[in-house]
């Protein structure tokens, strides 16, 4: 049943049960709704119910071989982070890198912040001189 999830996006709820798997590994129901719970008032089978969807839409894989299923994220944080910013990218900015980069440190970015992307581009730019 396995396909190809490259162009599904999760929603925003799927996102927050993908975001707690990331942080825990893989889980059971209980666990993620336990999670989920501590920031939010959702019900257990609320979350089962977008856990069964996930695993549909293979966000997640499901492993069945217990009692309890075990979810985990299909894919890395950093694939899903990587493919919704593709997507946000083309679609609200045009296709430019630079008008999202521009426009997220326009929005209140700290010193902190900055002293990062400073670095991170410098590591860039050290990258692009050693090839």
């Amino acid at each position: 049943m396995a396909r190809d999830n490259n162009d599904i996006k999760p929603t925003e709820a799927e996102l927050t049960l993908l975001n707690i798997l990331w942080k825990l590994g893989p889980a059971t129901v209980r666990q993620v709704h336990e999670t989920v719970s501590e920031t939010q008032k959702t019900g257990y089978t609320t979350v089962l119910k977008i856990l069964q969807i996930m695993h549909e839409k293979a966000l997640v894989i499901r492993d069945e071989s217990n009692r309890a299923h075990v979810y985990a994220a299909a894919n890395s944080e950093t694939f899903t982070q990587s493919s919704l910013l593709k997507d946000l990218v083309s679609k609200a900015f045009g296709g430019s890198t630079s008008k999202l980069v521009m426009r997220a440190l326009n929005n209140s970015t700290s010193k902190e912040e900055i002293a990062d992307i400073r670095q991170l581009l410098n590591e860039i730019e050290e990258q692009e001189q050693e090839q």
